[in-house]
């Protein structure tokens, strides 16, 4: 009887390590991680609204339409391509003739509309080929940068490389840097 308390004595304990081990799990780097796993307020989607001004002639305001644009409705993408000194997609939907060359090029063998799905299809296909570690796959843990580590660049060797070759360097990683 000694025995069989002793089994199960054995079995709880293991686990209890075990459960007690889900929070040492691998957290994914956030950069990887776009959504968030919480249920509280996503913070970047909040946008304030753009100061009320008083033109200097009233006569200016637009005449207000129904489900139309406000003024003050805050366009985020379009201020931020304005204040790099382009055009906002609004206001130039098609594609500038300055592009089209480019776009046909890119699209000479045609285009893929799921191209998104397949990707990511493709890259967890490929993380788990060359993930040959037994417990990370049983435990679900991040493998991305194991698992194309054959394919990074060592920063500091092409730094050197480009600047041997006498280019100019306008940013170079931090020597050392770790992901």
């Amino acid at each position: 009887m000694t025995a069989a308390r002793l089994v199960l004595a054995i079995a709880g304990a293991a686990m209890l390590t075990v459960a007690g081990c889900s929070s040492w799990r691998e957290k994914p780097p956030q950069l990887m991680n776009l959504r968030s796993s919480t249920s509280g307020p996503d913070e970047f989607a909040i946008v304030p609204p753009k100061a009320l001004e008083l033109p200097e002639d009233l006569a200016l305001l637009p005449e207000p339409t129904p489900g139309g644009e406000n003024r003050t409705d805050p366009r985020p993408k379009d201020d931020a391509v304005v204040a790099l000194g382009g055009t906002p997609r609004s206001a130039s939907p098609a594609v500038p003739a300055a592009d089209g060359a480019l776009l046909a090029h890119a699209g000479r063998a045609g285009v893929s509309s799921d191209i998104r799905l397949a990707l990511a299809e493709e890259d967890l296909d490929y993380r788990r080929k060359n993930n040959g570690r037994l417990l990370e796959r049983l435990f679900g843990l991040n493998v991305y940068f194991r698992a194309y580590s054959r394919q990074s660049l060592d920063q500091q060797a092409e730094l050197a490389r480009w600047r041997a070759a006498g280019a100019g360097v306008p940013a170079a990683p931090p020597p050392n840097s770790s992901r």
